[in-house]
């Protein structure tokens, strides 16, 4: 604070020699260097009148609260008015209190002198800093793409800023008009043609991405061309940034998965929603895993009367539940430790709550982990969503979501014929129940506990190898926060027996994935970084589909949400086929032979790689 202070007064002392030293010198100009006696009262006067007007008008404009090393023109215009009206006040004074009037030819000078003095001053320090700010040794050689509002403000960040790891050369942007300009002493070297050419040429070490308002498309048309280099690449992530002035070097992040699926955030119709959830009890199962949790943060801003939050894992329930009350403080939470396995338990939940909307997310989802495991997973996946469904069943929750996957359809896995009998059972309950009940099945989500790019990750930071099971392993991905808004969605759509599919988009290689991974990491594949396939896997499938054929498929009010028709499944007999598994959970393979014959599409193999071509 004294730095800050003494800056202070530093300014306003140099701003008191100038206006007193324009002063004395207007009158020397005036009278070329002999000032008659008569006017030497009015000298102090003026300058006294001077100074206060003058000081004060500058205190009162925050010029001496200002950075002047990032000065610009909105310093100049506040400068300019605070001057002038000091100025011309001054004038009025001096001339009302004296008999003789301040002359004009003085005025003019006067302020002139003052103004040039007072902004040149100002700037001096901004012009030293922009000649004399180079690059150090220990900082590394950055591209900007963009060189708009938010690509000049990460330029400044990182020029000026002491704490900056890297230094802007270059500027690149579509805009014709830019090129071959420079901004803040930094080239326009021409359009995104132009990335490859700059980077050999100034020898980039990492590339910003500066365009936050630019479409998801065109940020992966541009990540395209900067994966051919050997650069690391970082990203300004979202034009709220750039609107409330946070462009930060804490707001430069490195450019993630995420940043390559090409589709633009989901939007939501938030009436629907709103409808039913907002002051309604809100349970969600597996409340601390990756769907769950987000689905959490997604509820918390409609205002639920109650957000129930149910787990088996007491640290990620626990960090959930101090994320939520930072973020949303009034939020009326119920943090219940509990084991969707646990019929009685979950029945004291329902009693006790009364849920009005329950999103089941529990369960187990791991599928080289579920092969070794067949019992868990037909306890948990199976038996576990029946307790829950029936609990919602018997104490009138309104509606019921399921959360499944893309591995129901024609399951090679004990995983997905498990999530198979979960959806065909809500869907029986449901014709018989005045709960609506329903599913949303969607693909891997990146980030998510378990999936492969946190996987890949770990991997490159150990200097590799990177593995990958098959090189024609094909793969949806979708992002969390995506997943769980059409989760939420899907809710609002559903009238009973429906599942849902989310639009996933393009289907992606993981060999290709892998290799972007690497290259985003700024590393060579199979250079710096190899890539080892390991084998398909138990339970895998190379491509794996969203629909079986007798689901068909049809559209929604939503154009990212799809339904497939409901298949008819007879509940007595699923129940007394699910009596059976239940008989035989100790013995591997009765349940995979029972899973068989409970799902038909169910494909058991092992150690060959399956294909079944999508209907």
């Amino acid at each position: 604070m004294s730095v800050i202070r003494n800056r202070k007064y530093a300014l306003i002392g140099i701003d008191v020699l100038i206006i007193v030293g324009s002063i004395w010198l207007s009158y020397i100009f005036r009278f070329n260097g002999s000032i008659p006696e008569g006017f030497t009262t009015q000298i102090y006067i003026y300058s006294i009148m001077s100074v206060v007007t003058g000081i004060l008008f500058m205190y009162t404009s925050k010029l001496y609260h200002r950075v002047w090393q990032y000065a610009s023109v909105g310093e100049i215009i506040s400068i300019f008015r605070a001057v002038t009206i000091a100025c011309v006040l001054a004038f009025v004074v001096t001339s009302l209190i004296l008999p003789g009037r301040v002359p004009l030819s003085i005025f003019f000078r006067t302020y002139e002198t003052i103004l040039i003095g007072i902004g040149g001053s100002r700037f001096l320090w901004r012009i030293y800093r922009d000649t004399y700010y180079k690059k150090k040794n220990e900082q590394s050689v950055a591209l900007i793409i963009g060189a708009g509002d938010c690509g000049v403000m990460v330029a400044k960040e990182l020029k000026y800023n002491p704490s900056s790891t890297m230094y802007p050369v270059a500027f690149v942007d579509d805009n014709p008009t830019k090129h071959n300009q420079h901004i803040n002493g930094i080239p326009v070297v021409g359009d995104r043609n132009m990335i490859m050419a700059t980077v050999a040429d100034k020898n980039i070490e990492e590339i910003i991405i500066a365009i936050p308002s630019a479409s998801k498309h065109e940020i992966t048309e541009i990540i395209d061309i900067c994966k051919l280099t050997r650069t690391k690449l970082k990203i300004i992530p979202t034009l709220n940034d750039l609107i409330q002035g946070k462009v930060t070097l804490n707001a430069i992040r490195d450019v993630e998965v995420e940043d390559l699926l090409g589709r633009n955030p989901v939007e939501l119709q938030l009436d629907g929603i709103a409808d039913y959830i907002h002051e309604k009890v809100i349970l969600v199962t597996g409340a601390g895993g990756s769907i769950g949790s987000e689905l959490c943060r997604q509820i918390a801003p409609f205002l639920p009367e109650k957000l129930i939050l149910l787990g088996h894992g007491e640290n990620s329930i626990y960090q959930i539940n101090k994320e939520l009350t930072l973020t949303f403080p009034g939020l009326n939470q119920v943090t219940i430790i509990a084991d969707i396995q646990d019929r009685k338990r979950i029945e004291r939940v329902f009693e006790q709550y009364r849920p009005h909307v329950v999103f089941h997310a529990a369960a187990h989802k791991h599928v080289p982990l579920m092969e070794l495991n067949p019992g868990e997973a037909v306890k948990n996946n199976v038996f576990g969503t029946k307790n829950v469904a029936e609990c919602a069943d018997l104490y009138n929750s309104e509606r019921f979501v399921l959360i499944s996957s893309d591995k129901a359809v024609n399951p090679t896995s004990i995983m997905g014929a498990t999530k198979r009998i979960a959806e065909m059972f809500i869907q029986c309950l449901d014709k018989q129940s005045q709960t609506n009940f329903s599913a949303v099945r969607f693909g891997n989500v990146l980030g998510s506990n378990g999936s492969v790019i946190p996987l890949f990750k770990e991997q490159i930071a150990r200097g590799g190898p990177v593995t990958v099971t098959d090189a024609d392993m094909i793969r949806y991905f979708m992002t969390i926060p995506e997943a769980s808004r059409l989760v939420m969605q899907s809710g609002a759509f559903a009238r009973g027996g429906e599942i849902f599919i989310l639009d996933m988009g393009k289907p992606v290689r993981i060999a290709d994935l892998a290799t972007d991974l690497i290259r985003l990491s700024g590393y060579e594949p199979n250079v710096d970084i190899h890539i080892e396939y390991t084998g398909i896997r138990d339970g895998e499938k190379l491509f794996e589909e969203l629909l079986t054929s007798e689901e068909g498929l049809t559209s929604t009010k939503h154009n990212s949400i799809f339904v497939g028709r409901p298949i008819e499944t007879n509940r007595t007999e699923l129940e007394y086929e699910m009596k059976k598994l239940e008989k035989v959970l100790g013995e591997d393979q009765s349940i995979r032979e029972l899973l068989r014959h409970i799902v038909p599409t169910y494909i058991v193999k092992k150690d060959k790689k399956i294909l079944v071509v999508q209907v």
